[in-house]
């Protein structure tokens, strides 16, 4: 029989159970970082941290381009985001994602239409489950984790605007010049994927971030269920918070509003730590968001502690064309955290007192 001493060190030397929540570029950027810390089952694994689960929990809410276009044609769920992240965490990166991402340019039916988006309607004509096609593309692609939609319901968001005007579907919304102040979901209360709440319940960490305020990340918590789970996980709660404001979404809005506004969409307050960028992005990089009357998150760290909410500011920017954070350094700090809070889970409880 083990001793306490015995048994700790096993659960110290199993890999880290890591939860993803979110959707768009933000999301699938996260997993393509996380992914370089996986160890597939078999693997020997190394001496320092590492994942030996991966989920990650997308949106599907999106009615636009090919998506939308699938959505209308075939009653299925958009597979937009989803196909990001299945790219991202598949074995073959560079391959894939350029079937995956080839985009039918000819005239016709296929026009404007991904590979990847036609290759998930196919299997979910097959399967009759949006959810099972997307599990099965997980193991054609050997994907280093698992996706799972948020919700099987073909849901629809509608947005109160700052106007108090109402706005329905999430095209129409992003096209609007009003600011989203509020985030419903049409039909409510949609049910969520048993599997999610499963993985929710296992994690050692769960993130939220980086993505649109409203449409990437506050819609997975209008799922029935899902915030409730995530406030009951023993998991450590992080939110990831933009680099940038964003028009329609968070324009103006400082990194505590951003966790503000995701509270007002949750019945429970759900993160113990914010990753906050802290580094100026370059003048450059300024003027060019400035041209969209968007601007660095400003990383008001009492505020945020104010909530609750233990701050982790650092270097977390990359600038290219646009401002990225920067995976490498984000991942490390997710994954150290993570492993520090299951190594001593009364000092982390101290951490946020």
């Amino acid at each position: 029989m083990q001793s306490p001493a015995e048994q700790n060190r096993g659960r110290s030397a199993r890999g880290i159970r890591v939860v993803a929540i979110g959707g768009g570029t933000g999301l699938s950027t996260l997993l393509k970082g996380l992914k370089q810390y996986t160890v597939r089952t078999g693997d020997v694994a190394p001496d320092g941290p590492y994942i030996s689960d991966l989920t990650g929990l997308v949106t599907v809410s999106d009615d636009g381009g090919s998506s939308g276009r699938l959505r209308r044609e075939l009653g299925m769920l958009p597979p937009g985001d989803v196909r990001n992240c299945l790219v991202a965490l598949s074995e073959d990166e560079n391959f894939l994602s350029k079937l995956f991402q080839y985009r039918f340019s000819s005239p016709g039916d296929l026009e404007g239409h991904n590979f990847g988006n036609l290759f998930l309607a196919a299997l979910t004509a097959m399967t009759g489950d949006f959810a099972v096609a997307v599990q099965q593309a997980s193991e054609i692609l050997a994907t280093r984790g698992h996706i799972l939609p948020a919700t099987s319901a073909n849901v629809q968001l509608k947005a109160i605007m700052d106007d108090g005007s109402q706005v329905l579907g999430e095209t129409n919304i992003n096209a609007s010049q009003r600011r989203i102040v509020e985030l419903q979901i049409v039909p409510p209360n949609p049910e969520p994927l048993p599997q999610a709440l499963a993985a929710i319940a296992a994690a050692d960490i769960i993130t939220m971030g980086p993505g649109s305020l409203f449409t990437s990340l506050v819609t997975n918590l209008l799922v029935r269920g899902i915030p409730e789970a995530i406030a009951a996980s023993p998991a450590v709660k992080v939110f990831i918070c933009n680099l940038m404001t964003e028009a329609n979404e968070s324009l103006h809005m400082k990194a505590s509003d951003h966790i503000r506004a995701i509270y007002d969409h949750s019945p429970s307050r759900i993160f113990d730590y914010a990753l906050v960028n802290t580094v100026p992005v370059s003048a450059s990089m300024r003027e060019r968001y400035a041209e969209e009357h968007a601007e660095q998150v400003e990383a008001d760290i009492p505020a945020i502690e104010a909530l609750g909410v233990k701050c982790i500011p650092g270097n977390f920017v990359m600038e290219s064309h646009f401002a990225r954070h920067a995976t490498d350094r984000l991942c490390h700090e997710l994954v150290q955290l993570a492993y520090s809070a299951r190594r001593s889970p009364e000092l982390a409880r101290q951490a946020l007192r």
